[in-house]
């Protein structure tokens, strides 16, 4: 389990390209055969990343950061499938995961599994987990089952379709938001203006980046930005004083996640395009 702490934006201020890295990038989530966590004290925000190849990967059991009995015995988790076919197995219950469908597991499931149809062509499950105070059913969501919100313009280079799989009217949790944003052909930014999430932390996760091109995303107060070069399949994590938004070379995808004080997807406070510098 890779551990990070938050860090004040006065600290943050004087951070150079490393240290920003270091603090805020997870540069890698998916190793064949492995599963991989980083733990972040925000929010207590667990990270991770599934890549099971020729045998079954199991949730962890017993981690001693955790100091429970079985990873999700006071923590849910929400899971997008974003390489080849698989499935997830959950307390013997099986769902079949196809590219871009998302699960939510609800907090008390024992025993979740994970496996590939193809070990060449492995299914990277990318998940989020937070802790949770109730327990709520688990729930295959295909992306098509999943309330589309479209936003931006063409002239903007932003016109892109959000689609919400875990939020207070779809697939109800304990206080996980999270869904998937596709950006269409031709447009590069996300989630400008830009805004602030006072009372939520966010995490983004990059994906679908050809390897000729990344993504600046920008982080830091408004008057104070910084920016991380993102490559596919790279996440982010964004505390509750930080600006979100990304500019790529080429197209891409992004998986964002919320937690916090409330699960209200339009709670933001806006930042105006004069106030960044």
């Amino acid at each position: 389990m890779d551990m990070r702490y938050p860090s004040h934006p006065d600290k943050v201020k004087h951070f150079n390209t490393n240290q920003l890295r270091e603090e805020f990038l997870i540069d890698t989530l998916f190793v064949d055969g492995e599963i991989t966590m980083v733990y972040t004290h925000i929010d207590r925000v667990i990270t991770g990343g599934v890549c099971p190849t020729s045998k079954l990967l199991a949730l962890p059991a017993d981690i001693k950061e955790l100091g429970t009995a079985f990873f999700l015995e006071r923590r849910e988790m929400g899971v997008v499938n974003v390489g080849g076919s698989g499935t997830i197995s959950v307390d013997g219950q099986a769902f079949t995961m196809q590219k871009l469908d998302g699960l939510y597991i609800g907090m008390g499931a024992k025993d979740v599994r994970f496996a590939s149809d193809q070990a060449g062509e492995p299914a990277h499950f990318y998940f989020i987990s937070t802790p949770a105070h109730a327990s709520f059913p688990t729930v295959h969501i295909p992306i098509n089952d999943a309330e589309p919100l479209h936003l931006g313009d063409i002239s903007n280079s932003n016109e892109r379709t959000i689609y919400k799989f875990i939020h207070p009217d779809g697939v109800k949790s304990s206080q996980l938001v999270m869904g998937v944003t596709l950006l269409e052909p031709n447009n590069m930014w996300n989630t400008m203006p830009a805004h602030l999430h006072s009372r939520r932390m966010e995490v983004y996760f990059y994906f679908d980046i050809s390897d000729e091109n990344i993504v600046f995303h920008l982080m830091g107060e408004p008057g104070e930005t910084r920016h991380l070069v993102m490559r596919n399949e790279q996440a982010v994590i964004s505390p509750s004083w930080s600006i979100h938004a990304g500019m790529g070379t080429g197209n891409y995808t992004f998986i964002w996640a919320m937690a916090g004080e409330n699960q209200l997807f339009t709670d933001m406070d806006p930042v105006a395009m004069s106030d960044l510098r």
